[in-house]
């Protein structure tokens, strides 16, 4: 089982991180904040083989998880309430000394987290087993085991450093940066390779990344995880088939992966949550969040995001085919302060912007998607 688990990791952190097709000359710039996905490899899989053998699934019966899974989620809640109150004690400009005053709340916060982080490991073993089970019964189990295992950690995510030519849409390079750079590091980097590669570029989170295990971002948001964690999984499925291993040929199998995995994994949540978790089964009409995807209100009044989305990405694109390149950035960054006064936080809108969202083409009305064809027809496909 080790050794499975070993080369699960190999193959499938490999693929997912998108390693072959980044661009040399852009890493020049980004080595010394590059994600190390090596050591968080080794150190998660550690992690997951010690709780494993443990089987608290199996030891503990069904009631006493789902009321550990519930325990799990409400103390999230609780420290992401207590650090946002920490974070308005020192953004509040009449806090004179904001170190003091957030001291006993800080002193709480660590308390907090040091709970979360035993209920943390339990938690994401009983949600592992539950995907598991259904996966299974899906027909995806070989033996009773679903391959490859199903295993994701919550973790501080990457950012991804998307690279696109200024003169087409198209992702050259996607590499991982360390957690946690901050706006004005972002712009450093993304400007470096803008004026000294002429390419353009964007600093983008993500929900989770298809390593092995898999990478997601914590939430309290019980419906959101649960498609998370089968979006990943799908990745990592479909990473030991034709499709995954050539994720990186062509921006069309990118979206044909990416389209393939939403679909996946909203399908899968909808059955997860019917099973364990009915009382949070979302109206027919209620749309959870992209996972790949920074969460944004599309439901200003008067204001249709994604068709204003898919409306500057279908001009953009006529504008680069007829090599208009300096009058499309500035039609982007018009377009961008139209997003941003109806309430959408867009902090650039450029080439690079459309090669990564665009990807996600599961949704009806193109968004950054555009006309591209190739999202409708796998959700034709599979409708």
């Amino acid at each position: 089982m080790l050794v499975f688990l070993l080369l699960c990791s190999v193959l499938i952190a490999g693929s997912a991180v998108s390693g072959a097709d980044v661009v040399e000359s852009v890493r020049a710039y980004t080595r010394s904040q590059e994600f190390d996905y090596v050591s968080w490899t080794l150190e998660a899989l550690g992690s997951k083989l010690a709780y494993a053998a443990l089987q608290p699934e199996k030891l503990l019966g069904q009631q006493k998880t789902l009321e550990i899974v519930n325990a799990y989620i409400a103390q999230v809640q609780k420290v992401q309430q207590l650090d946002a109150a920490l974070e308005v004690i020192y953004a509040d400009p009449n806090t004179k000394d904001p170190q003091s005053a957030g001291e006993p709340l800080k002193a709480e916060l660590m308390q907090e987290q040091a709970h979360l982080a035993t209920l943390a490991p339990i938690a994401e073993e009983i949600l592992q087993a539950q995907l598991s089970q259904i996966l299974t019964e899906l027909g995806f189990g070989m033996g009773g085991q679903v391959i490859p295992p199903v295993l994701y950690q919550v973790t501080q995510l990457p950012l991804s450093l998307v690279v696109s030519p200024r003169t087409e849409i198209k992702r050259l390079a996607d590499i991982s940066l360390e957690a946690g750079l901050n706006t004005p590091e972002k712009e450093t980097l993304e400007q470096q390779v803008f004026d000294e590669l002429d390419f353009s570029a964007l600093v983008v989170p993500v929900g989770g990344i298809g390593a092995y295990p898999t990478m997601v971002m914590q939430t309290a948001d019980l419906v959101w995880l649960t498609e998370v964690i089968a979006h990943e999984w799908t990745h990592n499925y479909l990473t030991l088939r034709p499709l995954g291993m050539n994720y990186n040929t062509s921006p069309d199998l990118r979206t044909i992966n990416e389209t393939t995995a939403s679909l996946a994994g909203k399908e899968l949540s909808l059955m997860w949550l019917e099973r364990f978790y009915p009382a949070l089964l979302p109206e027919p009409t209620q749309k959870t969040p992209e996972p790949s995807a920074p969460v944004l209100d599309e439901d200003q009044p008067g204001f249709d995001f994604r068709a204003e989305m898919r409306e500057t990405r279908v001009t953009v694109e006529a504008m680069l085919a007829n090599g208009e390149v300096e009058e499309a950035e500035a039609y982007m960054e018009m377009r961008r302060q139209i997003f941003w006064e109806n309430g959408y936080p867009i902090r650039k809108l450029n080439q690079a912007y459309f090669a990564f969202h665009g990807a996600y083409n599961d949704e009806p009305g193109g968004g950054a998607a555009g006309a591209d064809p190739i999202g409708p027809a796998v959700t034709a496909l599979r409708a």
